[in-house]
C-alpha cells in the first residue's frame, strides 16, 4: 500500500491506495492557521502526521507504509528547503525530513502539479499517452509534464512551471491592457498564473464590472458582462497553452482545479490556440481530469510507483 497527502492552503487530504490503484482509506482536515508562520507550519507537521496515523489504521495498513506529499511549491535542489510555495509559511523549512520525523517512516515530496499530472498519466486521462502536460488552474496556476509515465523534475526542480512566465502575445481586450499585468505573489507582474488562474478571471470580472464574484459564480452566470469575461479568460488560456504546444509539443494537456469544471473550455481554447501555434495542425487534446479533485493526492501516493 501507499499513502498520499494533498497539502494544500485551505484543507489537507488524504488517501491509501492498494497495489492495484484502488481507494482503501481517505480523509481531510483544515490546513492550520495560526498567529504565526512558524507556528502554523509547526500545526501542519502535527495535522499531517495525525492524518497519516488515522489513515494507516482506518486502512489496516503497515505502520511503515510510505507517504507521498504534494506541496505547493519544491524542494531546493541547492539547500533541501522548501521554494516557490504560495502558501509562503511553507518557505525555507526541510518539510521532507520534518515529516519523515514526524511520521516515522519515509516521505516523498513533489509539486501537487506534479502530482496531479502523475496521477492523470499512470491511470487517468493521459494514460495511453506519451507526453503529458497537466494543468492545476486554481487559486493558483501550476503545472507538470510526464514523458510515457514517468515525471519530469529537471535540474532546477521547476519543470512545468509555466505560470511564471509572462502571458504570451499581450492583447488590449475589451479595452483592457494587458499589460504590464497584475501584481503577482512572485514579485513580478503579468505572469500567466494572474490571468488564467480562478483568482485571475475574479480580478478581471471585478475590473470589468465593479462586483465581487466567485469564478464559480462567474462561469454559472448568463450575462453578457459574465460572457465578456470567459471569452477573455478563454483567449488568454488559449495563448498560454500554444506557448506550451510551440515548446513541448505534448499529445495530450489535461485541466484539473475549479476551472477545469468549466465545460465550454474543452471547445473554445483549441479553436483560439489554433491561431499561436507554430503548425498548420493541431492535434494536442484538451480534456478534463479523470479523477477530478482527486488526483492531486493520487499523484502523491503515485509517487512511491
Amino acid at each position: 500500500m501507499r499513502i498520499g497527502i494533498d497539502l494544500g492552503g485551505s484543507k489537507i487530504e488524504g488517501l491509501v491506495l492498494d497495489p492495484e490503484g484502488r481507494e482503501m482509506a481517505r480523509r481531510r482536515v483544515p490546513t492550520p492557521e495560526a498567529d504565526s508562520p512558524e507556528k502554523t507550519y509547526a500545526a501542519t507537521i502535527s495535522a499531517i502526521a495525525e492524518l497519516v496515523t488515522g489513515l494507516t489504521t482506518e486502512a489496516e495498513a503497515d505502520p511503515s507504509t510510505p507517504v507521498g506529499v504534494g506541496i505547493p511549491g519544491a524542494i531546493s535542489p541547492a539547500t533541501g528547503l522548501i521554494k516557490n510555495a504560495n502558501s509562503t509559511w511553507l518557505i525555507g523549512h526541510a518539510l521532507e525530513s520534518d515529516l519523515e520525523a514526524a511520521t516515522a517512516r519515509p516521505v516523498r515530496l513533489a509539486n501537487d502539479a506534479n502530482c496531479f499530472t502523475m496521477s492523470e498519466a499512470t491511470d487517468g486521462a493521459g494514460q495511453s499517452e506519451h507526453t503529458v502536460f497537466g494543468v492545476i488552474l486554481g487559486t493558483g496556476c501550476g503545472g507538470g509534464i510526464t514523458f510515457d509515465g514517468t515525471l519530469l523534475s529537471g535540474p532546477n526542480a521547476i519543470a512545468g512551471e509555466w505560470g511564471h512566465n509572462p502571458l504570451p502575445w499581450p492583447q488590449v481586450l475589451d479595452g483592457f491592457d494587458e499589460r504590464p499585468g497584475p501584481e503577482c505573489y512572485c514579485g513580478k507582474q503579468g505572469c500567466i498564473e494572474t490571468f488564467v488562474s480562478g483568482t485571475g478571471l475574479e480580478r478581471d470580472y471585478h475590473s470589468a464590472t465593479g462586483k465581487n464574484l466567485s469564478a464559480a459564480e462567474i462561469t454559472a452566470l448568463a450575462t453578457a458582462e459574465a460572457e465578456a469575461a470567459l471569452a477573455r479568460y478563454e483567449h488568454r488560456l488559449a495563448r498560454a497553452l500554444a506557448g506550451i504546444i510551440n515548446v513541448l509539443d505534448p499529445d495530450i494537456i489535461v485541466l484539473g482545479g475549479g476551472m477545469s469544471n468549466t465545460g465550454r473550455l474543452y471547445d473554445n481554447v483549441p479553436k483560439v490556440w489554433r491561431d499561436w501555434v507554430f503548425s498548420d495542425t493541431v492535434e494536442t487534446k484538451l480534456v478534463p481530469a479523470l479523477h477530478g479533485d482527486a488526483s492531486g493526492v493520487r499523484g502523491a501516493a503515485w509517487l512511491w510507483g
